[in-house]
């Protein structure tokens, strides 16, 4: 029995004295919370989109208690309603939020251009664009394998024809789809904002655009012209629209000589 005691008490002792220590040193080290945290971060949606330029949800609410500079208005799921609250909850000035929404650089569907190879693998765009940049002859386009479609939380985005299109009505700008295309084929325009977008992201010269894509850009800078506020220039064989400039008139749309730019109002993306 004293050989027992022995080799127990020691243990227990120097359990105690562990505990004791840990006990001292959560106290000493411990991090304290702004108590504003909590009710920062109940405002927001929990999308963690990263569309605030923070990692989720919990990284943008630990920057707004941290940094007084940091805007309330960057959640853009949330819009002006998460705005609102976070303004009353840090006791600041009210942003309004500028809604934005995704759209498609590319309109190279299964009636205006063709597979290259026939593509046996994983469905997944990144999968299939690691193969000779994917099925399609036009290294550029759409994959249509449907990444941007599965990390969509609203489902805005559905795969039809071979391409991917994105539901205006729901979606919400979180960028997600815009972060998981691997051709960078989506970007998110100001959603109040008339204007022009061109539904192509090939880079080849227009001879080569044509010749596997009859929707696609070919450089041949009409649209440059007869934009009344220069907001187009035609750069790496593609025209580019600096949605600043832009005045959403129609005339780049009205004029396109592939059909290859769309007008985006209150009716949605479409063609003029």
């Amino acid at each position: 029995m004293t050989e027992i005691l022995t080799a127990v008490i020691p243990v227990v002792i120097i359990g105690i004295i562990c505990a004791a220590v840990l006990v001292v040193a959560s106290k000493i080290m411990e991090v304290k919370e702004d108590e504003r945290f909590p009710a920062v971060r109940e405002c927001l949606p929990g999308a963690n989109c990263g569309a605030c330029g923070y990692a989720g949800c919990d990284g943008y609410a630990k920057a707004l208690v941290e940094n007084d500079s940091v805007p309330t208005n960057l959640c853009i799921p949330g819009a002006e309603a998460v705005a609102k609250q976070l303004s009353e909850a840090l006791g600041v000035e009210f942003s309004e939020v500028k809604k934005q929404i995704a759209v498609i650089h590319c309109c190279g569907d299964c009636e205006h251009t063709k597979d290259r190879v026939d593509y046996r693998g994983m469905e997944s765009c990144r999968a299939a664009n690691l193969l000779f940049g994917g099925k399609g002859e036009c290294t550029y386009g759409c994959l249509g394998m449907g990444d941007c479609q599965k990390v969509c939380p609203k489902d805005a985005i559905c795969i039809e024809n071979g391409i991917a299109h994105i539901n205006q009505s729901r979606c919400i700008g979180c960028g997600m789809c815009a972060k998981t295309c691997p051709n960078g084929l989506i970007s998110m325009i100001i959603a109040d904002k008339a204007q022009a977008v061109v539904s192509c992201s090939s880079r080849d010269k227009g001879a080569v655009t044509r010749k596997v894509c009859s929707n696609g850009c070919i450089g041949c800078r009409k649209c440059v012209k007869v934009c009344p506020g220069g907001a187009i220039n035609v750069i790496d064989n593609v025209a580019v629209i600096d949605p600043e400039k832009c005045t959403g008139c129609g005339e780049c749309a009205a004029n396109c000589t592939t059909n290859c730019i769309l007008m985006y109002d209150e009716n949605g993306l479409h063609r003029v």
